[in-house]
This record gives C-alpha cells, sequence and structure tokens, in this order.
C-alpha cells in the first residue's frame, strides 16, 4: 500500500488522504480547509489526484473540515461510493447541504460587492442540491463489522468517542504475498468526554496515522470545567447580561445540553431561558436522539427525542432567532458557528458584543483566521458585516470540553499498539505536533513523524 497526505499538513482543517492498494485507490477523507478567506480560497483548487482514479471513499465522521468537499468532489464526476457509520450518514444529510446552502449565501454577498466594483461574478464552491445529490453515494455502516469493499480490501470501522458516528477507520489490504494494514484515527475522543463512549484501542498495524490537534497539552480535568463553568453562571447571574455560547452543532452542542441537564441545580439554570438557536443543531440533536443506543449516557427524556432541560427553547425560525435579542438579560444562547465564521451567533454578536454585563464563553477549538481564534486571543474589535464593534463582554475559554484528546490520551492510545508501528502526526498545528512527537519518541521509542504535504510512504 502507498499513502499520499493531500490535507490537514501541519494544519488542522483540510483532511484528504489518497490510499493505493494493489490496482485500487481510496480517497480517505475530503474535507474543507477553514480559517481566513485566504485560506479558504483553497478549497477551490483542483484536486491534486484525478477523479476518475478513486474506486471508494471513506468517511470517518460527518464534521465538514473532513466531509465539507464531497459535494464539489461528486459534482466533478466522482460516483463511486463513500462509506461511513450509519450516524455519521445521517448526520451528513444535515450537516453538507447546509453548507451548500451556506455557500449560496456567501456567494450572493460577494457577488454584490464585486458588481459594485464592476469584478466578474463567482460561483459558490457547491450548492445545496449538490449535497443533497451526492447523499445517495454514502453507504453506513457499523461498528466493529469488518467489510470487504473491494476486492482484497477490508473496512472496519471502532467507536473514536469524538462525536456521534466518529470512526477510527482500519483498512487491511490483502494480496497473494502478505497482508497489511493501515489505521487512521480520524479525531479521537477526550477521556472526561461528557456523552460518547470512550475510544477505542487497537493493538495492531503496520501504519498508523494519527491526529494531534492537542498534542501540545493536558486538558482541564473535568471536575474543575464544571466548577468554572458555575463560575461563569454565577457571575453573569450577578451581572445581569446574556451568556453567548458559540457551538459546533454536532457534538459540542449535544455535551452542553447534556451536562446542563445534569447541572440543572448546581447552576441555577432554573432562572436563565436556554435557547438552542441553530436548525442544524435541532436536527442534529434529533439523530443523536435515534443512535441513543450508542451512548451510555442519558441526554433524553424517557420515550422522547427531547433533552431533558424545561426551560429548553428551539428556535428553528429566523423570527424566532430575532426575537432572542430583544433579550437584555437571563438568556443562554447556544448557536452556531462554533468558531464565530458565520451562522447565527454573529447576530447575537452584534447584539452583546459592546454590553460588558454580557459574557461569551468559548468551548471549542478555534482556527486560525477565524473571529473565534480572534475573541479567545483578545481582539479589542470585531467587524461584523462591515461595521466595527468594540469588545467588551467578558471571555471565557473553556478548554475542558474538548471533543479531541489531549496529549496524554494520543500517548495513552497509541500506547496500545503492541508492535510500536510507524505513525504519522496530521490535524494539528506545529507548535501542537512538536512535543507529541518528542514525546512519542523518547517515550514510547516510537518511530515518528510529522506529515507533509503531498508526502508518499509505502505500508
Amino acid at each position: 500500500m502507498e499513502l499520499q497526505f493531500f490535507g490537514a499538513t501541519e494544519r488542522v482543517t483540510g483532511s484528504m488522504y489518497l490510499l493505493r492498494a494493489g490496482s485500487h485507490t481510496l480517497l480517505l477523507e475530503c474535507g474543507l480547509v477553514q480559517g481566513s478567506d485566504e485560506e479558504e480560497e483553497r478549497n477551490r483548487q483542483a484536486f491534486p489526484f484525478e477523479i476518475g482514479d478513486i474506486d471508494a471513499l471513506v468517511l470517518s465522521h460527518s464534521h465538514t473540515d473532513h466531509s465539507g468537499r464531497i459535494p464539489r468532489l461528486v459534482r466533478e464526476g466522482y460516483a463511486g461510493p463513500i462509506y461511513t457509520h450509519k450516524a455519521s450518514r445521517d448526520l451528513c444529510r444535515i450537516m453538507l447541504p447546509d453548507s451548500g446552502y451556506l455557500n449560496e449565501k456567501d456567494a450572493d454577498w460577494k457577488n454584490k460587492k464585486r458588481a459594485a466594483k464592476n469584478l466578474p461574478r463567482i460561483e459558490p464552491l457547491y450548492t445545496q442540491a449538490d449535497a443533497e445529490a451526492c447523499i445517495e453515494s454514502f453507504e453506513g455502516l457499523e461498528y466493529d463489522t469488518p467489510t470487504e469493499i473491494l476486492p482484497g480490501i477490508t473496512l472496519t470501522f471502532y467507536d473514536a468517542g469524538h462525536i456521534l458516528g466518529a470512526s477510527i477507520v482500519e483498512v487491511r489490504y490483502r494480496d497473494e504475498h502478505h497482508t497489511r494494514t493501515l489505521v487512521f484515527s480520524g479525531d479521537l475522543g477526550y477521556r472526561d468526554a461528557p456523552l460518547l463512549d470512550p475510544t477505542t484501542r487497537l493493538k495492531n498495524a503496520d501504519a498508523v496515522v494519527m491526529e494531534s490537534t492537542y498534542g501540545d497539552r493536558r486538558h482541564r480535568p473535568m471536575s474543575e470545567t464544571i466548577d468554572e463553568l458555575t463560575d461563569v453562571f454565577e457571575s453573569a447571574r450577578a451581572a445581569q447580561g446574556n451568556i453567548l455560547i458559540p457551538a459546533f452543532t454536532v457534538g459540542r452542542t449535544q455535551d452542553l445540553l447534556y451536562l446542563m441537564a445534569e447541572h440543572f441545580d448546581d447552576w441555577g439554570l432554573d432562572r436563565w431561558k436556554i435557547f438552542l438557536d441553530s436548525p442544524m443543531g435541532i436536527k442534529a440533536t434529533d439523530v443523536y436522539s435515534r443512535y441513543r443506543h450508542l451512548f451510555a449516557a442519558r441526554l433524553f427524556e424517557p420515550r422522547s427525542d427531547k433533552p431533558e432541560l424545561p426551560n429548553l427553547y428551539e428556535t428553528p425560525s429566523v423570527e424566532e432567532s430575532m426575537m432572542i435579542n430583544e433579550i437584555e438579560s437571563g438568556a443562554i444562547i447556544i448557536a452556531g458557528s462554533g468558531m464565530c465564521s458565520g451562522g447565527r451567533i454573529l447576530h447575537h454578536l452584534k447584539n452583546n458584543v459592546w454590553r460588558p454585563q454580557c459574557h461569551l464563553v468559548i468551548v471549542g477549538y478555534q482556527a486560525i483566521g477565524t473571529p473565534g481564534r480572534r475573541l479567545v486571543d483578545g481582539a479589542d474589535e470585531i467587524r461584523l458585516w462591515g461595521d466595527t464593534y468594540r469588545v467588551r463582554l467578558q471571555r471565557h475559554t473553556i478548554g475542558g470540553l474538548s471533543a479531541h484528546a489531549d496529549q496524554a490520551d494520543l500517548i495513552d492510545w497509541y500506547r496500545s499498539f503492541s508492535d510500536r508501528p510507524p505513525v504519522y502526526l496530521v490535524h494539528g498545528e506545529e507548535r501542537g505536533q512538536r512535543p507529541l512527537l518528542e514525546r512519542l519518541r523518547s517515550e514510547l521509542n516510537a518511530p515518528a513523524h510529522i506529515a507533509k504535504y503531498a508526502q508518499k510512504i509505502r505500508i
């Protein structure tokens, strides 16, 4: 087998890897590059391979930095199957059309500005219709179920513990001479994840490709995170403002709802109105309800698809969302996007970012170049739809709610491989990869490497 790295090399987003096994070619992941406008222009570049050569696409999970270029790939000619876990397939049915819709809106907005400058129109990266069309090619599999997807190639998904349906991908290739196995971690979950089951450990591989998002740090213990959130809610209630929580619609949103139900009394949440102001988040939570057998924690009321929160208000319509902005105090608003790069959270920032009695709670990774990252880094101002607003609300970064493994988790997961196979680090910035690389080499004597763009490895 031969693997070539075409995405998420020395960066977190844009996962994409090409695997050649005998006469067959697999594409692992087809994700969006996220960040600044300049970074996201990379999504429009030609694919670095011949689309017609691909026999199958394998997707670890539904997050768009792993799945978000699939509609474009299909529109440009890919006609083969797309293998993923059943829950990931159902989440992609929600997330990819939403991404296409946002692409269309973004292109419309940019074209209005371009028309004023007599510049030619641009087309969206892909449309909602493109995304809906590609879903027909998805084939959902179960965990722990080896499936021969091509002659001599067996695919097995294992629970990664990251978000619902997230998978560790094992690809086994057998010919007349030998068998070779590649294990791709996908995104691995944190050991103290509130909702999902622990990450599966594997023992054997000939090569491992492992994420490294938080390879340079240890997450705070969950007990400290709970205490930190308790302090946030107490201070926000005393200040008589609102709480804004930009949250990824899949994974982080459901974790928050679970923790709010579990700590309802401790956090005094009966004094608040909790708004899930995310049409996609509402739909994703419904998917979680249909796959509740995949996690042990209790998020939903018995015989109901509604989370166990008596004062939770779902606001799918634009009109309902706009009404929230009339509330000056006592609202907890959970909305996308998680990096403040679009979505309804921007409207809530516009109405609250200049109010010192309000609080912004960051609960997820913020890519370089995104508004969320700038807010975390202490920006004094933020631009929203061409206007500049002074940032006066109080900011809190809650690191213990990460859906990603920390350095200790990553080392522990790799430690389970009995034969210390070569490991290639992807899905991380250099500052996170370098410390992880050094610890893997020094403590486990691992043949560890940082994957480079277009690099080829033999397996």
